[in-house]
């Protein structure tokens, strides 16, 4: 009996092989957005031209305020440039004006909530820092990681105790400027001494708004005294305070003199 040899089947059908895929191909956020947005397939029995439809804009409104375009903030990440000192103190100073205008105004005569607010800024500075390098962490590589906090800081300090002058609340613009003065104290040193300017300045703020604050407040013998105390203790970090004790002890003299006349 003669062998049947029958003819085999291929089971898988080999494909064709595919083109490769250029390499470094991306796409941007746009056009997988319109892909995803432009309909698969039209309806039998209508045009394309019927329905064509025009593109709707891709801005949403978020808390009120309208976002700029895809294309248009892809274009400003190509282009960034970095802020110049100016710029980051005016954007800083801005969203810090923005938070006032959100928060009732209760809250600046709320010392417990402008502490919270030094205390997250003093925070973020060291947070900044970097700690795992080699040699100083007070250099100027270090100082150039904590600048932008730094001037946030300086700038919560003065913005706050504008806000408290122009509510005529003296006694807590004088709790304020040397609440804030500890904290302004307990900034990092840094290595060179141009750097520690910011602090300085921070000082100066805290001085003029105390002695604004004076100039319209007399306060009574048992919280002078407390005040006077205070102030002391803050010119042990710096000398701008000077003015002020200055300025208590001749409200207080004032005072003693008037109650010695009357007796």
């Amino acid at each position: 009996m003669a062998a049947v040899c029958q003819s085999r089947r291929a089971l898988v059908e080999i494909p064709a092989p595919q083109p490769k895929i250029a390499a470094r191909v991306r796409r941007s956020y746009l056009e997988i957005l319109s892909a995803r947005l432009a309909p698969s397939s039209l309806p039998r029995g209508r045009s394309a031209a019927a329905n064509t439809r025009p593109v709707q804009s891709l801005d949403l409104p978020i808390g009120g305020v309208w976002t700029g375009r895809l294309e248009h903030c892809e274009k400003m990440d190509e282009h960034q440039t970095p802020l110049s000192k100016q710029q980051l103190a005016q954007l800083i100073r801005s969203l810090i004006l923005v938070e006032q205008s959100q928060e009732p105004r209760i809250l600046a005569s709320d010392l417990k909530y402008l502490q919270e607010d030094l205390q997250q800024k003093k925070a973020n500075v060291y947070r900044s820092i970097p700690y795992s390098r080699f040699g100083s962490n007070r250099d100027a590589h270090c100082y150039r990681k904590a600048y932008p906090h730094l001037v946030a800081f300086k700038v919560s300090c003065q913005e706050w105790g504008q806000v408290l002058l122009r509510n005529k609340e003296w006694d807590a613009v004088l709790e304020h400027a040397l609440m804030a003065w500890r904290y302004t104290s307990e900034l990092p040193q840094w290595d060179t001494v141009n750097h520690n300017a910011l602090r300085e300045q921070c000082y100066s703020v805290l001085a003029a708004h105390s002695l604004t604050a004076l100039q319209h407040y007399h306060p009574e013998a048992n919280r002078g005294r407390e005040l006077l105390r205070r102030l002391k203790v803050a010119q042990m970090h710096s000398q701008s305070i000077v003015p002020c004790i200055l300025e208590l002890q001749r409200i207080m003299g004032c005072a003693d003199q008037t109650s010695m006349d009357t007796k």
